[in-house]
């Protein structure tokens, strides 16, 4: 009786085993391994078919990771509906798939009486995308939210994760000027924002320093303007309109000359026929622009390029 109810209860926790996603394989510290970027592909309106297309073809490579810059145009609905549907699309890569917010998924959002509705529809986005510590798809990435601190419980969309010895996170940092208001008063969905990013920088460039990681890749929608000549030129002035960039552009500087690895921002690049990306350096601080589509990255460790761009198809 005793084999019997053994027996039965080893095939119990098999199946229950079996109905459990497959959890991701880190890459080993030493081990070259690539990872897909899914540029904005909404940048021509309501049509989800380029952003199933990367999908299908990231699921064709050999990727230990994908991020997704932007779950839909500023043109469509912000729907709860809407936004259902895209996770669902987003749950069917084979990799594990982790979501870098757009500007378009909700800072542009209004109401039925035409007022913004942006911090309704980034919570509700938080509530769909973010409610656990996994990635989407189907081999699950665990990750480390910034929401796991009480004092920014509300800021789940930044999260992190290591591969190999390199630190990768996301941060939301919308491209339409960082989601800075010119209006009277405080602009505090701004404000509170930068409070909270400026301690998830922080702590995540302490933590690659302690563990002397040879990385740390950077994601978000806006280019901050790391590689831009002059800082002073960047100072707001009567004839420019403030920088909503210009904090986060400064502290990202500052950590990255303290830090001993290389350090790389990806965020998303808008418009018609743009270049295809490519990694500029300043020292030990990179930048590229992802275009729609998808890129692969290498990370080669041990080597002086510790980053290289690959194409998009599968190998």
């Amino acid at each position: 009786m005793s084999q019997r109810r053994n027996a039965v209860l080893a095939a119990l926790l098999a199946a229950a085993l079996a109905c459990q996603p497959a959890a991701a394989r880190s890459a080993r510290a030493g081990e070259t391994f690539q990872f897909g970027v899914i540029g904005h592909s909404f940048q021509s309106g309501p049509d989800d078919s380029e952003l199933r297309q990367s999908i299908r073809d990231t699921n064709q490579a050999n990727l230990a990771f994908v991020v997704a810059t932007g779950i839909k145009a500023d043109s469509e609905s912000c729907s709860d509906k809407l936004y259902a549907r895209r996770v669902e699309l987003l749950d069917e890569s084979e990799w594990p798939l982790v979501v870098s917010l757009a500007a378009s998924d909700w800072s542009g959002c209004k109401n039925s009486a035409g007022r913004s509705n942006a911090i309704d529809r980034l919570n509700r986005l938080r509530e769909l995308f973010f409610a656990d510590d996994n990635s989407l798809g189907a081999r699950k990435l665990a990750l480390a939210r910034l929401s796991a601190n009480a004092k920014f419980r509300s800021y789940a969309e930044n999260s992190q994760w290591e591969s190999g010895r390199v630190l990768f996170a996301t941060i939301n940092l919308p491209a339409n000027n960082n989601h800075f208001l010119p209006e009277a008063g405080r602009n505090s969905e701004f404000e509170d924002r930068l409070v909270a990013n400026r301690s998830w920088l922080q702590r995540l460039f302490a933590a690659a320093q302690r563990k002397k990681l040879d990385g740390i890749v950077l994601f978000s929608d806006g280019d901050v303007g790391v590689q831009n000549e002059d800082e002073r030129s960047l100072l707001p002035s009567f004839n420019t309109k403030q920088d909503g960039f210009a904090v986060m552009r400064r502290q990202i500087r500052t950590l990255a000359k303290k830090f001993s690895g290389k350090v790389l921002l990806i965020d998303t690049k808008r418009g018609k026929n743009p270049p295809a990306p490519a990694i500029e350096w300043n020292d030990n601080l990179g930048h590229v622009s992802v275009n729609a589509g998808w890129v692969r990255i290498q990370v080669n460790p041990g080597r002086a390029n510790l980053f290289d761009i690959k194409n998009g198809e599968a190998q």
